[in-house]
């Protein structure tokens, strides 16, 4: 079943900070809230900056494991659990946003949930500040994780 969640329920947000400045981490990182989201039996949708990011993506939930692999594919053509993109607002199947972009989705309030994926890369940091400030200000349920 989807859900469209309405304008009375709220968004709740977690940052997730990891110890590297890279994208492979962040990649890795996004696999594993991915997989537990799955367990959870949720809908994903991973919202990037870009299409190398991705298709970096792509490659990652294919290799992240010796022992397997997420099934996903690119919105909106996908019909899977998992779908991902960097230029698509998703409407429906809206459980779980894992952002990897460096920008607040304007989409985020249509999710149940979302993960901010942030590492030690000071741009990365200064502008995922702004979006936990912009959040804040707004009332949002927020947790914050330091990996």
């Amino acid at each position: 079943m989807y859900t469209i969640f309405g304008a009375n329920s709220v968004t709740e947000i977690k940052f997730y900070v990891g110890r590297n400045d890279n994208l492979p981490s962040r990649l890795l990182l996004a696999c594993q809230l991915t997989q537990k989201a799955l367990d959870h039996n949720y809908q994903v949708y991973i919202h990037t900056d870009s299409e190398e990011t991705l298709k970096q993506m792509d490659d990652v939930l294919w290799t992240w494991r010796d022992d397997s692999f997420i099934t996903h594919g690119v919105a909106p053509d996908a019909d899977v659990r998992v779908e991902m993109g960097y230029d698509y607002e998703p409407i429906e199947r809206c459980d779980y946003l894992i952002n990897l972009s460096n920008e607040r989705p304007v989409f985020f309030g249509r999710f149940n949930r979302m993960a901010e994926i942030l590492d030690q890369d000071q741009e990365l940091l200064k502008k995922g500040r702004d979006r936990y400030r912009f959040y804040q200000d707004r009332g949002y349920k927020l947790d914050y994780h330091k990996l």
